[in-house]
């Protein structure tokens, strides 16, 4: 443990140094020769940033900041990925997109000019190569003021009032609801609970006048938010099903890689697979399948074949 050793007092050295230290002052300090100090440099190189401060024909070392700063800073993918996912959502019209580039501008403030100068060529450049994909879906969004208050609503415990445009329905109604989560995607929506009633989604770009309301509801402590989205295969609830999908030979390999659904169990059969989860949303399960061209066939339920005969149908008539 004698390299790790002395790496580690080398490191508290540069830091601790205010002006810096040379080779020859790190290898006395260090009660080595000046070629293992040189080592040691260049490996703290690779993952600090060694300051050289050159006084005369003297080179001194450091460390600026101390090590709470290197640890804490972060890195050029940290940031390039957090930039990536804030335009993606601005593409999307995401709500979140206003909170991403807000902290996405707080980070690259709490850096020093110095810092900057040093990660913007490889940032631009991962920036300029890297996005997040936006997939078809509903081109809406919600106000930021409407997550704001739903949020806010979340963290103080308390109920909320707006007015909700139902899908079809020719004008808004006033709901009452205690706020149970919120789900962030293409569209945003709110799960929320009335009295006696379980939770289901609202969309946030169809609720108006979002008020917090006056009453406690706080969201019960044993309350699982991924437990109750997982009883779903995408968003629409119904009532589940156990269901068995049975994947042909020549897409095992893909099926092995795939996610079904966050509790699916997969079973070998020969040279097939099974693919089996308890979930409700049979039109979604059946809309997904049509991607898989044929080489994922339904075994149960019966009533997932139902739909998936009436998805076929439809399709056909289209065409």
């Amino acid at each position: 443990m004698a390299k790790l050793d002395r790496a580690i007092q080398m490191l508290h050295l540069l830091c601790e140094s205010v002006e810096g230290m040379t080779l020859d002052e790190l290898a006395a300090a260090l009660e080595v020769n000046r070629r293992t100090v040189e080592r040691l440099r260049d490996v703290i190189l690779l993952h600090f940033d060694l300051d050289e401060v050159v006084d005369g024909r003297i080179k001194r070392f450091r460390i600026r900041d101390g090590l709470r700063r290197v640890y804490a800073r972060p890195s050029v993918p940290e940031i390039a990925a957090l930039r990536a996912e804030a335009e993606g959502r601005a593409r999307e019209g995401a709500p979140q997109a206003a909170l991403l580039s807000s902290l996405l501008a707080k980070v690259r403030s709490s850096l020093d000019h110095r810092e900057k100068s040093r990660l913007e060529p490889d940032l631009d450049a991962l920036a300029r190569l890297q996005r997040t994909r936006v997939a078809a879906g509903p081109a809406v969004g919600a106000s930021d003021g409407v997550v704001s208050t739903v949020q806010q609503a979340i963290m103080i415990g308390v109920g909320l009032e707006f007015d909700y445009l139902a899908d079809g329905a020719a004008a808004p109604k006033w709901r009452r609801v205690a706020p149970y989560g919120l789900i962030h995607g293409p569209v945003t929506y709110l799960i929320g609970k009335m009295p006696g009633k379980d939770p289901v989604h609202y969309r946030l770009d169809r609720m108006g006048n979002v008020k917090l309301g006056n009453e406690p509801h706080p969201v019960p402590d044993d309350w699982d938010l991924d437990a109750w989205l997982a009883q779903s295969f995408g968003i629409w609830r119904e009532d589940d099903h156990d269901v068995v999908l049975r994947v042909l030979p020549t897409a095992v390999a893909r099926a092995n890689a795939w996610r079904f659904h966050p509790a699916q169990v997969l079973e070998e059969d020969g040279e097939e697979l099974l693919v089996k989860f308890r979930a409700g949303g049979l039109r979604e399960i059946a809309e997904h399948l049509f991607t898989w061209g044929g080489d994922v066939r339904i075994e149960a339920p019966e009533e997932l074949r139902k739909v998936m005969r009436e998805r076929v149908m439809l399709a056909w008539a289209s065409t």
